[in-house]
């Protein structure tokens, strides 16, 4: 049975750079849009100083040889151009994909060649790297640009006809970026980009997949789908009756990476669209996001899970004033129930922490919660977003689930669908399914359930069926025991995987101790004994680990966990190591 989203809002057939913007040329105000929490006097960019630079890179690209369609690849960390190397990128035709800047040489230099890219940026520090996978994906060094050096601030750099590269002279063979800068500044403020003729088939972005269950793979997101996902994140903040007067204040900071599709919707795009200042971390650092919000008084927090687990377990959260958050969403992982009831203790003046839903495949975002909902702290992941649906499963994707509370695999369609996998017309086959009437679904491969089969059900989500632990015929999700190991004082992040002991699966516990606990992995064991029936136990056993090994974005990479599971205890182990 298929559930529909409660809204249907138009989606305007532009550009992502015309939705923002507008126009091309029309005037826009000179509030900030961008801000560097280290310098934030002297070092920002207003919202039609972030136009102009953008319109400068997409020159300068165009000049450098860029042709329409081909693909730029971004290496770098965050930084308030970033934005608009961005859109620079999508307005002289090209495709943007970004990189994560930990990324090895091998990594890197398979992205460059999965994508095809032409053209590279790559952050000063990571230079050595990025000019590796360069020589081995073939792509030329005039072909990279260095991000970092001695770059000017913004207005300064802005403002320049004729910037100075931030670095003496050629690195390399590479060359600074402000060198596309040069000379275009007057001919940039007149210029206007060429609109796709056909938006919902012309790519914007290749946003690649985490990689955590299997090769990484390039998300086909159109201008069309990218707009979609915004437009559909504005209606819904816009559904909340005081949402005009919450702007008047509103201040986000970013500490999300970029190159990801959650950070990179909110903050290249939704943000500056609703003209929200952004203060942008250049890297993450919990103590300085704490200094932040209380420093600049942030209204909002867009986070993953170990943020929000970092606010109930850190410390130094207990230190800073938070008066000034009045709302935290949280994505791209589940957030357990009760971390999240202990977050909102800490937060004054803030609604209920959000869960929402999404996946790079769907542009970003496809479930949020209506502003004006009266339920209090839910483990759901709000309703269906603007113009979206869908439908729950068996495994086998042969029967759909009609009733509430069963759980199936959640199939979603929408205008913000992915056009595909690129270059992978057999992945794109085995996730995309066509309906009779040519509705293309997705499989997420989530695990999920709805409280109503009717517009406007919350949706729960409660694993990947990937990563669901087979007991005795039970399914068990990993995600339910890491919420609740997460409510044990003595634990301050987990992560549970499946192992094989003589030929049965068994749960298995990765933790991250209290600094301040004695607390030892049998007592952890032992108390989770008293939460959970008995296949749900950690039979498989409990190990203290220093940290739990994450992507970014906040997924766990459960994938390092079973290799080190593997030689740790199993059937794959070493036969001293089994458990008896």
């Amino acid at each position: 049975m298929v559930i529909n989203s409660r809204w249907t809002v138009d989606i305007p057939r532009s550009s992502l750079q015309k939705w923002i913007f507008g126009s091309a040329t029309e005037p826009l105000a000179d509030t900030k849009s961008f801000i560097d929490p280290e310098n934030p006097d002297s070092n920002y960019i207003t919202l039609s100083d972030y136009r102009l630079l953008s319109k400068r890179v997409a020159l300068g690209l165009q000049k450098a040889g860029l042709k329409t369609g081909e693909r730029v690849l971004i290496f770098s960390g965050n930084n308030i151009f970033f934005p608009s190397i961005f859109l620079g990128v999508l307005m002289a035709g090209g495709i943007f994909t970004g990189a994560n800047p930990t990324m090895v040489t091998r990594e890197l230099a398979y992205q460059l060649r999965d994508s095809g890219a032409s053209y590279m940026f790559v952050a000063e520090a990571a230079l050595k790297t990025g000019l590796e996978a360069a020589k081995e994906a073939g792509l030329p060094r005039d072909r990279v640009f260095i991000l970092g050096g001695n770059t000017p601030v913004a207005p300064e750099l802005i403002a320049s006809t004729n910037p100075s590269p931030g670095v003496q002279g050629k690195a390399e063979g590479a060359r600074h970026w402000t060198e596309l800068l040069v000379g275009n500044r007057s001919q940039a403020e007149k210029w206007s980009w060429q609109e796709p003729a056909d938006p919902e088939n012309t790519l914007c972005c290749l946003n690649y997949s985490s990689g955590t269950t299997g090769v990484p793979k390039g998300v086909m997101i159109t201008h069309y789908s990218y707009v979609a996902n915004s437009v559909g994140v504005v209606y819904i903040n816009n559904l909340d009756p005081q949402f005009e007067e919450k702007q008047k204040r509103a201040r986000m900071v970013c500490f999300l990476p970029l190159y990801h599709a959650y950070g990179q919707t909110y903050f290249v795009a939704t943000m500056p669209y609703l003209r929200t200042p952004v203060y942008i971390m250049q890297g993450f650092d919990f103590v300085k996001l704490l200094t932040y919000i209380q420093k600049f008084r942030i209204t909002t927090l867009a986070c993953v899970p170990p943020i929000v687990i970092a606010f109930a377990k850190h410390p130094a959260a207990k230190k800073f004033d938070l008066s000034s958050i009045e709302s935290i969403g949280s994505g791209a992982a589940p957030l357990g129930l009760e971390v999240a009831r202990e977050v909102e203790k800490m937060l004054p003046n803030a609604d209920y922490i959000r869960q929402g839903w999404g996946m790079t495949e769907v542009t970003c975002t496809a479930m949020a919660w209506d502003p004006n909902s009266t339920e209090g702290s839910s483990g759901g992941v709000g309703e269906m977003n603007p113009n979206c649906k869908a439908k729950l499963m068996s495994l086998d994707g042969k029967t759909e689930i009609t009733k509430a509370g069963e759980r199936g695999e959640l199939w979603v369609s929408g205008p913000t669908l992915m056009r595909g996998y690129w270059n992978k017309p057999e992945q794109t086959a085995d996730t995309i399914v066509v309906d009779g009437d040519g509705t293309r679904w997705l499989k997420t491969g989530d695990i999920s359930y709805v409280e109503k089969y009717e517009p406007g059900g919350i949706f729960h989500i409660v694993d990947r069926s990937k990563e669901l632990i087979k007991v005795k015929g039970n399914q068990v999700a990993p995600a339910e025991l890491e919420a609740l190991l997460l409510e044990n004082p003595d634990v301050n992040d987990a992560a549970v995987i499946g192992v094989t002991i003589n030929g049965e699966e068994l749960p298995r516990a990765y933790i991250v101790r209290n600094p301040t606990s004695k607390a030892s992995e049998q007592d952890v064991a032992k108390w989770m004994e008293g939460k959970v029936t008995r296949y749900k136990r950690l039979k498989g056993g409990v190990v203290f680990v220093a940290e739990i090994p994450k992507n970014p974005s906040g997924k766990i990479l459960r994938k390092i966990l079973r290799e080190r599971a593997a030689k740790e205890v199993g059937d794959s182990a070493p036969k001293a190591s089994k458990l008896a």
